[in-house]
């Protein structure tokens, strides 16, 4: 937070006596120990280091501070540390005081909490890196000590509730930070309640007329719904003590932007929407048995709807939240959201973490983050991102994340050895991969869910039973981003494509600068900036990726920077070679292909191979001349060159495979055939037998009892393709085998 704004005083306030009297109030109700000596003290250093400053309202700013103490105190309510923390965690930013002062006088736990949840100053001019790196610092904060994020939250909260006072621009920006970030994060630690409360204010800043539209509607029939509610309650209540269960039961409306997610997503006005509430049943027990004999008594009562029941007792959310859900047909025939839990259970679903580590305290263990797994295995992504990327790359792939992955519904899959795996939403059997194990996920070529082989983008469901398919010959390509939505997948693709690219650019610059110190040419960066240019590649990086690579030659760099010579390059009006020039370079070079007609001892031809139809050796091909890449060598019959070759255009030139010696060309089959057990690898198996042919990737979907698949290979030649498909052919339930063009 910024410092606060120095402004004159509006309106009357409460005094600091009443102020602390009222918070230790609180702390003496909710606390399980309160040391009010600590947290007396702390109040009076936030009294004394914020008495100059005045928040934006006019209020004095030390009134910010303790009613954020109060939201830790009521609303998470887990020690008197963390109180005294929110008290003093403005003081280090907005005052002249130090952490070393916070530390002299309460010690290290709170100065480091303190420290951890000190707000950042804007000192980056771009606001997405900004944002980013205030993420960055929340989630590090989490790393050191849970309280933080708990205090840091019960910030935002305040600072939602008193936004009226700030400038639209900041309302604007705090609302959605809100809504994208800290409502998930409240959600991910379990503090129901925090969520609900942050997600409706931040609605209310972003979608003003939705939510008085919202609120309004609701409150006009406020009366009936609370009717209908108590008509549900009364039979339940008589039904479940009549059997001897100790409850409390209470009708629960959904939150007013829950209401309007329903409303958006299923594209229904508000009186189309009937589950607008739930009623929650919370037993007074320790066994959770008692909440399957309570749904089962409820069951006697009004008809459940079966998709819609949910144990999350038996398969806990990754929040720790259990409970059982259910919908029920009510009066009237309109379904009603019943959950029910314990006592125990209910306390983790209103404070999350804060009751887990309550919980501890009780059993007299010092709380700490590494108590939960879910927890610790994410935050130890966290902390390996930063240690292995720049803080830019870390904090937006970071904000990345957050996004896609804090706020999600879950499904539950398993493997085949029924081993319970949570993913959220429109996962993927490459999600699944990686959650398994890196190296399972790195050779994923398909997946059989259900038994059934699927294709890698198939959108996992509750339920499916995941086996994955994997070969050694595989590794993640560039459409993988596109495919995964777990931050575990989605680093772990990006991390292994950007080192490819990185020693794949690595190559190409030895090479060049080999090839440059032979001839004794001089390297000077801006004449390679200036071919790079020429050649359409970004800069001197994408130059050599593309040498690296293979698209370009060392030669035609060489050459370039020949005809430029040295004292044309130093001036910024140098002429760049044009399309002439470089098509004029890349006929004297030669490499596996040859130009018909030309003796086979000249030097090699630039090219490159097309990939709309994956020309091998042993087809007819042309080339076609291209700015960048030389000659790009298709097959004669691809249909992108059709016309030219029709035409016989200038820019067409003859080709024929010339020595191409080892080296391995894509080439992908289609094949169709009986959906079948065994069937994928009895393929995979002819294909491997066939002189050792490497898979590069397959790609699967079934649809009546018929799979359809296209298979990408490395094949030397036409006749080394043939043999493949000859030995495919003879698969028992293979009805085709074809070549695909557009691998």
């Amino acid at each position: 937070m910024s410092t606060p704004q120095v402004l004159q005083s509006a309106s009357p306030f409460a005094s600091p006596d009443v102020l602390l009297e009222a918070l230790l109030a609180e702390c003496r109700a909710s606390l399980l120990c309160c040391d009010e000596q600590l947290i007396r003290k702390a109040f009076y250093f936030c009294l004394e280091a914020h008495k100059e400053s005045l928040r934006a309202s006019g209020e004095p700013y030390y009134t910010h501070p303790v009613e954020v103490a109060r939201i830790v105190a009521r609303e998470i309510a887990l020690d008197d540390i963390s109180v005294a923390a929110a008290l003093l965690h403005d003081v280090i930013e907005d005052t002249d005081f130090t952490l070393h002062d916070i530390q002299a006088e309460f010690g290290t736990t709170i100065s480091d909490i303190v420290d951890s949840v000190t707000k950042i100053a804007d000192i980056v001019e771009n606001r997405t890196i900004t944002e980013a790196e205030t993420y960055r610092k929340l989630l590090l904060s989490l790393i050191r000590d849970v309280r933080a994020i708990l205090v840091k939250l019960a910030d935002r909260l305040h600072n939602m509730r008193t936004i009226d006072a700030l400038s639209p621009e900041r309302r604007q920006r705090l609302a959605r930070e809100t809504l994208d970030i800290y409502a998930p994060f409240a959600h991910r630690l379990g503090l129901a309640n925090l969520k609900w409360e942050l997600e409706d204010l931040a609605f209310k800043v972003l979608h003003p007329e939705a939510y008085l539209s919202v609120a309004r509607a609701l409150q006009e029939t406020r009366s009936e719904r609370e009717a209908y509610i108590q008509r549900l309650i009364t039979p339940i209540e008589q039904h479940l003590r009549a059997h001897g269960l100790q409850f409390e039961i209470t009708g629960r409306p959904k939150n007013l932007y829950s209401i309007y997610h329903k409303m958006v997503n299923r594209g229904k006005p508000l009186e189309e929407i009937y589950d607008l509430f739930a009623i929650r049943i919370i037993l007074d027990t320790d066994d959770s048995n008692e909440c399957y004999f309570a749904y089962g008594l409820v069951t006697q009562l009004f008809t459940p709807i079966p998709e819609r029941f949910k144990d999350f007792i038996a398969v806990p959310k990754k929040n720790g939240y259990r409970s059982l859900h259910t919908t029920v047909i009510g009066p009237e025939g309109r379904p009603v959201e019943i959950q029910i839990r314990t006592r125990a259970m209910h306390e983790v679903a209103e404070r999350g973490v804060a009751a887990h580590f309550r919980y501890k305290a009780e059993q007299g263990v010092i709380p700490t983050w590494k108590d939960d797994p879910e927890l610790e295995e994410w935050i130890q992504w966290v902390r390996d991102l930063f240690e292995k990327r720049s803080r830019e790359e870390a904090a937006q792939e970071l904000l990345e994340s957050l996004r896609l992955n804090l706020y999600q519904d879950e499904i539950y899959v398993f493997t085949p050895k029924g081993e319970l795996k949570r993913l959220p939403k429109g996962a993927t059997p490459l999600d699944f991969a990686f959650a398994i194990h890196t190296e399972i996920g790195h050779h994923c070529i398909g997946a059989k869910v259900n038994g059934r082989i699927v294709p890698l983008d198939y959108k996992l469901q509750t339920g499916d039973q995941v086996e994955i398919l994997t070969s050694k010959h595989q590794t993640p390509s560039r459409d993988w981003e596109q495919i995964v939505v777990t931050h575990k997948a989605k680093s772990y693709v990006r991390r292994y494509l950007n080192e490819q690219r990185r020693l794949k650019q690595q190559e190409g610059q030895q090479l060049l600068e080999k090839r440059l110190r032979r001839l004794h040419i001089p390297i000077r960066e801006e004449e390679l900036e200036r071919v790079a240019h020429a050649l359409k590649c970004e800069n001197r990086s994408a130059l050599f990726y593309a040498l690296g690579v293979g698209a370009i030659s060392p030669e035609l760099v060489v050459n370039l920077l020949h005809r430029n010579g040295p004292s044309q390059t130093t001036e910024d009006d140098t002429p760049l070679p044009t399309v002439e020039q470089v098509a004029e370079i890349a006929r004297q070079q030669s490499a596996g292909v040859e130009l018909v007609g030309t003796p086979t001892d000249r030097t090699p031809l630039l090219y490159s191979y097309a990939r709309c139809c994956n020309p091998i050796p042993g087809d007819d091909i042309v080339g076609v001349i291209t700015i960048g890449s030389g000659i790009r060598v298709h097959r004669r019959n691809c249909k992108n060159v059709q016309e030219m070759v029709a035409t016989n255009h200038p820019r067409l030139v003859q080709l024929r495979w010339g020595n191409v010696g080892s080296e391995e060309f894509i080439a992908a089959l289609r094949i169709t055939g009986d959906d079948r057990p065994g069937m994928l690898h009895n393929i995979t198996k002819a294909v491997v037998a066939c002189d050792r042919t490497n898979i590069r990737s397959v790609n699967i979907d079934s649809y009546g009892g018929i799979f359809e698949g296209i298979f990408t290979l490395y094949v030397r030649n036409t006749e080394h393709l043939e043999r493949i498909i000859d030995k495919l052919r003879k698969i028992r339930g293979v009805h085709t085998v074809v070549r695909f063009e557009g691998a």
